[in-house]
């Protein structure tokens, strides 16, 4: 089989199948790569260990933080203790939680995809509504990057003593 006919398989696989984990799987969410196809992740109580991406997924499936995964525990694992079986994207995520299989602890993760059940047609005009009845500007329709750390700024409106002297001071030397 060729690369591209193995690729097209492995791709048509992971978008097309719905799995349900088995007893002894996870579901887990990925908190970052650590290098060398091995990743941290998270399980819905929160239990932290490194998992690795099988040979089929690499250089055909990518994940980054925050995507979600099934894992296959490995039980003789010191440090890496699982492999990925499966990668889970929105459609799966929402056959998971309509099943109720999907993790109490990934439950308020996942608010917005309520939002966004139905048809894409249905999803439209749900979105035309939307935007006629808004007026404001609303940013939370943006794409987040979720492989960057978010970091709040916040500006004071009211300056201080030493603000003030050090502007005088800088009008006296020009």
């Amino acid at each position: 089989m060729s690369k591209a006919t193995k690729r097209k398989h492995v791709v048509k696989e992971v978008l097309e199948d719905c799995v349900t984990p088995t007893e002894d799987q996870h579901i887990m969410r990925v908190l970052g790569s650590n290098g060398n196809n091995l990743h941290e992740a998270v399980t819905g109580s929160g239990e932290r260990f490194l998992v690795s991406m099988p040979t089929k997924f690499r250089k055909n499936l990518w994940i980054k933080r925050g995507d979600f995964v099934i894992v296959d525990p490995i039980k003789e694992g010191e440090k890496v203790k699982g492999e990925i079986s499966f990668i889970l994207y929105r459609d799966h995520i929402q056959y998971l939680r309509k099943t109720g299989v999907w993790p109490e602890g990934f439950q308020e993760d996942h608010t917005s995809s309520e939002r966004n059940e139905g048809t894409p047609k249905e999803r439209m005009e749900r979105k035309t509504e939307e935007d006629d009845s808004d007026s404001e500007d609303d940013d939370s329709d943006l794409f987040v990057n979720t492989n960057r750390a978010t970091v709040l700024y916040s500006e004071s409106e009211e300056e201080t003593d030493e603000d003030e002297e050090e502007k005088e001071e800088d009008k006296g030397r020009a």
